[in-house]
């Protein structure tokens, strides 16, 4: 049996975890690092071979106590707490059919309209596998001389970061916005696991060592405001913020704030379609 979200974070979080930060003795030889099973398992109060059972994802139906005695017995707070507990919420969801969520994506035209209403701000919409549905023209600009919306399919932001030739020389911060781009997929997939379109963008991107060292059970947390810095073919290097906005249940607006962009070549001022010396 294939272990879902939930037991994959038990194991990779007991593996991080070390005696000593239990309060234990730190001596002695381990066959694998961090936790012994049994040592979790008193001190969330069940059994080893329920925390087994767990573990393998052969029982998928955690009580809301066991998670929480689960989650203080493997120091989780905040973020991580939060994540831990979708993850339970989530395992008992996994085997739902692939393709029972694949439902085509698309814009409302109440939210079309602002995007385009927003100009001379670039935005951009984005669905629940990063594929941008829809776009203004002054992101347009900005985006065409990085590659983003090179061929004729609809752009996808991870598949850009991970796999476009431009990618890694036009995103300064590309480090960042990979960590990002996997936890927002990841996230995804806990929320539709039925969404075959997503799952086929997720096995194809574990094709990149990149993306799939990134794969991680416990990373958490997806960034809804940030700084996205280029090296520009056309405005040279500038930092751009952006603030992410939720569209739909399963849509988000992303609105770059070029008006206060930072520009690193002294007397050049941005502008959506073109670099202006002042």
């Amino acid at each position: 049996m294939a272990r879902n979200g939930f037991a994959e974070f038990l194991i990779a979080r007991r593996a991080e975890l070390r005696p000593s930060d239990i309060g234990m003795p730190g001596g002695g030889r381990r066959r694998t690092p961090g936790l012994r099973r049994e040592e979790v398992a008193v001190r969330a109060g069940v059994s080893a071979d329920y925390l087994a059972r767990l573990e393998q994802g052969r029982d998928t139906n955690p009580s809301g106590a066991v998670i929480e005695a689960l989650a203080d017995a493997l120091l989780l707070h905040g973020e991580g707490r939060h994540h831990f507990s979708l993850l339970a919420l989530a395992s008992g969801n996994e085997s739902r059919c692939p393709g029972s969520e694949s439902a085509e994506e698309r814009i409302a035209e109440t939210i079309e309209t602002i995007l385009h209403a927003l100009h001379p701000t670039p935005a951009f919409v984005v669905g629940r596998r990063l594929n941008v549905l829809g776009w203004n023209k002054a992101w347009a600009d900005l985006v065409a001389p990085l590659g983003l919306l090179d061929g004729d399919d609809q752009p996808n932001l991870a598949e850009y970061t991970f796999t476009h030739p431009a990618a890694r020389r036009v995103l300064r911060n590309w480090d960042e916005a990979a960590d990002i781009f996997s936890a927002v997929l990841r996230r995804a997939k806990l929320r539709w696991p039925g969404d075959n379109s997503l799952l086929e963008t997720i096995e194809t991107l574990h094709r990149h060592p990149d993306f799939a060292q990134r794969w991680k059970p416990q990373q958490v947390g997806a960034a809804v405001s940030g700084i996205l810095r280029l090296d520009h073919p056309v405005h040279g290097p500038i930092d751009v913020p952006f603030e992410t906005l939720e569209a739909d249940r399963d849509q988000s607006l992303i609105v770059w704030l070029a008006d206060r962009a930072r520009i690193h070549s002294p007397g050049l001022r941005l502008v959506p379609n073109r670099a202006v010396n002042e």
